[in-house]
C-alpha cells in the first residue's frame, strides 16, 4: 500500500504539472481549488482508491485537508500562488519540475523550502514589510533586503512569487533587473514589468533607474507607538471553549476586553517572568498534569508579558472574525462564572461588522490549527493583519547620519584616521568642505573616496562637476536647452543639471547622504554659477526664489543631506581665490607637502609596495628648494610603480614635474634644470 507521505507528494507534484499545462500565467490560466482537485482525480486514476485504502470513510475530506496543506508548501517554494480564489504556476514552478522529476524528491524540496521559512517566519515578515513600506516609484535591491534579515537570497524570491504582498515586484537584482533567480516565463515578466511602469519606475535597457533605488537604512519599519521601541505582536485569543454562554459577543465586544479565565491562577503581576507564571501555576493548578501546566504556563505568561498595548489580538465566533488592538495592561477581576477573570482592554475595530474567515491570510488555518490552544501568536502575518485593520506598515525616515572614519579607509588613503575622522566631524556640523592646497597632493583623489566612504559605497550617491571660466548657473543647477521635435521644430526644455538632479534625489531619501564634488571650484565665477544658491548654503532651511522657477513656486530648500565636497589648487594664479562670502561658507583643510597627513605620503606608498625610497628622499629635497609655498609638488606624481625605475622616474621629472616649475619662474632667470633637475638633487643627497 501506497503510505500517506508518498500520496500526498503524487498530488502535490501532478498539481503543479496540471497547472503548467495551462497556458502560461495569464488571468485564464488560474484555476479554482474544485477544479483542480477534479483535474487530480483524473489524472491519478487510483487516487481515491488509495485514499480510501489509507482512512476509509471521509476520504474525500482528508485528501481535500491534505492537498490544502500540501500547497503551503508549495507557495512557500514558489512554485505556485494563489490570487483571487484560483490557483497559479510560476515560472519557478515549472523549473523545478525539469529539476526534480521524482514526486518524492519534488515535494521534499518544497517541504524543505517551508521549514526554512518556518525557522526564519519574523525575518521574511521583516523582509516582506520592507517591500510593503516602499514608496511607489521606488525599488531596492533583493540581495540587500536578504543580508539585511539575514535569509537567502533564493528563498526571499521564492515567497515573495509565492504569496505576493504587496510591493513585492519592487525588489529587484542590484543592477536593477529582474532577479535571476525567479525564472520568469515571458507573461510574468510583461506582468512584473507593468507594475513598475505603473508606479512610473524606468526599466530602460531592462534595468530600473538607479536613481531610484533605495537601500533598507533608508527605512525604519514603524512597530510601535509613541517612544516605546517594543516590536508590535499579533496574538489570536480564544473565547469560543469557554462554557456559559456566548463569551465574545456577551463580554468581550460590549466591554472591550479580551480575556482567559485563569479561575485558579494567583493574582500575578503585569509583566511577571515565566519562571513566576509556572510557580503559580503549578501550585493553583496542582492536579492538573504536567503537560497541561505547561501549556497554561505558557499561555498566561503570553497574556500577562508578552502581550502588550498596541498590540494586535484576532478571534473568531465560527466563521466571524473580530479584530482589536490592545488598550492596556492586564488586570484581574471578578467575573460570573469565572470565565473571563483575567482581562485586557481591547478597541474592537469591527464590532459590528466581522470580516469572513477566508478574508484571513493563507497561512492563518496552518498557524491556529492546534485547538487545544487559547492563545496563538501571529506575529508573522501582521502586516495583513494591519491592512484589515487599516492599519498598513508605515515608513519612518531615520535622520542622516554620516559613517565615522575607519582604519581601513585611513590605510587605503594613507593618511592617520583620527585627520579623516576630523573631516567627518566638520561635514556633520556644516556640510561643506574645500580641499586646498598645491598640485599633485591628492585633493580629488581624497574627495572621492571620502565621498564614496559617506554614501556606503553608492555610486549614484555621488555626482562630480569641474568648475571652469565658462560654466554657469544653467550648466550647473537648472536652465533652458533647445529641443529638436520630429517635425524638426525647434522648443526651449527646462533641463536639469547635476546639481539639481542631486537634490532630487536627496530629497526623495532624507535619510541617505548625497556627496557633490566640484573639482577646481576656484576656477569658476562662483558668484555666476551659484546665483541665488550661495544664501542656501549657510540657510539650508530658507526657502528661496529660483531663476527658472514657476510663478505660484514656494521657494526652494537645499536639503541637509547634500554635503559639498570642493577641491582648490592654491598653485592657479589666473584665477582669483574665492571670497569672504563663499569663505564663510565653507570647512577649509590644507593638503600640503610638508604638512601630515601630505607629508608622508609617498614615503608610506613607497613602503607598502616595497620599492625603493628613492623617490621620497628626491621630492622631499625638492620641495626644500621650491621657496613658494604654493608651488611646492605633491605626492601623487610619484605614486606610481615607475618612478621606482630610473627611467619612469626620469619620464616624470621631465615631462611632468619641471614643466610647473618652468612655468613658476618664467621670466626670471632661474635656471630650472640646475636647480630642480634630478642629477642635481642626486648630488645633493650623496
Amino acid at each position: 500500500m501506497t503510505s500517506r507521505a508518498e500520496t500526498t507528494a503524487d498530488m502535490a507534484f501532478v498539481a503543479v504539472r496540471l497547472l503548467t499545462d495551462l497556458p502560461p500565467h495569464t488571468p485564464a490560466a488560474g484555476v479554482t481549488y474544485g477544479d483542480l482537485r477534479t483535474r487530480l482525480f483524473d489524472a491519478i486514476p487510483d487516487l481515491a482508491s488509495r485514499w480510501r485504502e489509507m482512512v476509509g470513510d471521509g476520504w474525500q475530506d482528508v485528501s481535500y485537508t491534505e492537498l490544502q496543506w500540501a500547497s503551503i508548501s508549495l507557495v512557500k517554494a514558489g512554485w505556485l500562488c494563489k490570487r483571487d480564489r484560483k490557483w497559479f504556476p510560476t515560472g519557478l514552478g515549472r523549473a523545478a519540475l525539469a529539476e526534480f522529476p521524482d514526486a518524492t524528491a519534488f515535494f521534499a524540496e518544497a517541504n524543505r523550502a517551508y521549514w526554512y521559512w518556518d525557522r526564519n517566519k519574523a525575518r521574511f515578515q521583516t523582509a516582506i514589510g520592507y517591500a510593503e513600506a516602499l514608496p511607489e516609484g521606488r525599488w531596492v535591491s533583493i540581495a540587500d533586503i536578504a543580508s539585511e534579515t539575514d535569509i537567502t537570497t533564493t528563498a526571499l524570491v521564492r515567497v515573495l512569487l509565492g504569496n505576493r504582498p504587496e510591493g513585492w515586484y519592487r525588489l529587484l537584482d542590484t543592477d536593477g533587473s529582474l532577479p535571476r533567480e525567479a525564472h520568469l516565463t515571458e507573461p510574468e515578466r510583461a506582468e512584473w514589468l507593468a507594475l513598475l511602469a505603473e508606479e512610473g519606475v524606468p526599466f530602460p535597457d531592462g534595468r530600473a533607474d538607479p536613481q531610484r533605488r533605495m537601500v533598507p537604512s533608508d527605512l525604519q519599519l514603524k512597530v510601535a507607538s509613541g517612544d516605546d521601541a517594543r516590536a508590535r505582536r499579533a496574538w489570536l485569543v480564544r473565547a469560543s471553549n469557554v462554557p456559559g454562554g456566548d463569551l465574545i459577543t456577551d463580554v468581550w465586544l460590549p466591554e472591550k476586553v479580551c480575556s482567559l479565565s485563569a479561575a485558579r491562577l494567583s493574582d500575578l503581576p503585569p509583566g511577571a517572568s515565566r519562571q513566576q507564571v509556572f510557580e503559580a501555576v503549578r501550585e493553583d493548578y496542582s492536579g492538573t498534569g504536567t503537560k497541561d501546566q505547561e501549556r497554561l504556563a505558557g499561555e498566561f505568561h503570553a497574556f500577562l508579558s508578552r502581550m502588550g498595548e498596541n498590540d494586535i489580538v484576532v478571534t473568531n465566533d465560527g466563521s466571524e472574525v473580530y479584530l482589536g488592538v490592545i488598550a492596556g495592561d492586564p488586570s484581574f477581576v471578578s467575573s460570573v462564572g469565572n470565565r473571563a477573570n483575567l482581562q485586557r482592554a481591547v478597541r474592537w475595530r469591527n464590532a459590528d461588522r466581522p470580516i469572513d474567515y477566508d478574508d484571513l491570510p493563507d497561512d492563518f488555518s496552518v498557524l491556529v490549527s492546534n485547538p487545544d490552544a487559547e492563545i496563538v501568536e501571529l506575529t508573522s502575518s501582521l502586516p495583513e493583519l494591519e491592512k484589515l485593520l487599516g492599519e498598513p506598515v508605515e515608513v519612518v525616515e531615520q535622520p542622516m547620519r554620516l559613517p565615522d572614519a575607519t582604519d581601513k579607509l585611513a590605510r587605503e588613503l594613507l593618511v592617520d584616521r583620527e585627520w579623516l575622522q576630523e573631516c567627518v566631524e566638520q561635514l556633520r556640523e556644516r556640510p561643506q568642505l574645500i580641499f586646498y592646497g598645491p598640485p599633485g597632493t591628492g585633493k580629488t583623489y581624497l574627495a572621492r573616496h571620502l565621498a564614496r566612504h559617506l554614501t556606503s559605497g553608492r555610486p549614484e550617491g555621488v555626482q562630480l562637476v569641474q568648475f571652469h571660466p565658462a560654466y554657469s548657473y544653467e550648466d550647473f543647477f537648472e536652465g533652458y536647452r533647445p529641443k529638436q521635435a520630429e517635425d524638426g521644430t525647434i522648443s526651449f526644455d527646462l533641463v536639469r543639471g547635476p546639481f539639481r538632479r542631486l537634490v532630487s534625489a536627496a530629497l526623495a531619501h532624507p535619510g541617505r547622504p548625497y556627496v557633490l564634488i566640484i573639482d577646481e571650484i576656484n576656477r569658476g565665477n562662483l558668484a555666476k554659477i551659484f546665483g541665488e544658491l550661495y544664501f542656501l548654503l549657510e540657510y539650508r532651511d530658507e526657502p528661496v526664489n529660483l531663476l527658472y522657477a514657476p510663478e505660484e513656486d514656494r521657494g526652494f530648500t537645499l536639503p541637509r543631506n547634500v554635503l559639498i565636497i570642493g577641491t582648490m589648487n592654491t598653485a592657479d594664479r589666473s584665477i582669483a581665490l574665492i571670497d569672504t562670502a563663499m569663505r564663510r561658507r565653507f570647512w577649509f583643510t590644507e593638503l600640503h607637502p610638508d604638512e601630515p597627513p601630505t607629508r608622508d605620503m609617498l614615503a608610506e606608498w613607497l613602503k607598502k609596495e616595497e620599492l625603493t625610497d628613492e623617490p621620497a628622499r628626491l621630492l622631499a629635497e625638492l620641495n626644500r628648494r621650491i621657496e613658494d609655498r604654493d608651488f611646492k609638488i605633491g605626492p601623487s606624481y610619484l605614486m606610481r610603480e615607475s618612478a621606482a625605475t630610473e627611467v619612469g622616474l626620469a619620464r616624470i621629472w621631465r615631462t611632468q614635474i619641471l614643466p610647473l616649475l618652468a612655468e613658476h619662474h618664467y621670466g626670471d632667470g632661474t635656471d630650472v634644470e640646475a636647480n630642480y633637475g634630478l642629477d642635481a638633487l642626486r648630488r645633493r643627497l650623496t
